[in-house]
């Protein structure tokens, strides 16, 4: 019989194309393994948006999933993103065509 080792999948072993960016499997990722890099797995996940499948004896018992990104407070939401042109209120010295 093989040895649970022999059944998981490590990380290295998964391949670019399983990771979900041409739509195909999550990667996965012994849950030994998983317990040693958990919060670089975890960091990895929010950058990459890519859910990572934990397995014991190579069955899925979990899944690392990205959170939804909540709702952002609006309020000083749009800081530091408007430009300055100066006084716009107060009269110009030019006449509009409109104005006549």
């Amino acid at each position: 019989m093989p040895q649970p080792a022999e059944l998981e999948q490590p990380i290295g072993q998964s391949g670019e194309g399983a990771r979900g960016a041409e739509g195909g499997q999550p990667r996965t990722i012994a849950a030994g393994e998983f317990k040693a890099k958990c919060l670089r797995l975890m960091d990895e996940v929010a950058e990459t948006r890519e859910a990572i499948v934990i397995t014991k004896f190579g069955k899925p018992v979990a899944k690392l999933v990205p959170m939804k990104r909540g709702n952002v407070d609006i309020i000083g939401a749009m800081r530091g993103t408007v430009l300055w042109e100066g006084d716009i209120l107060s009269p110009i010295d030019v006449e509009w065509d409109a104005m006549q």
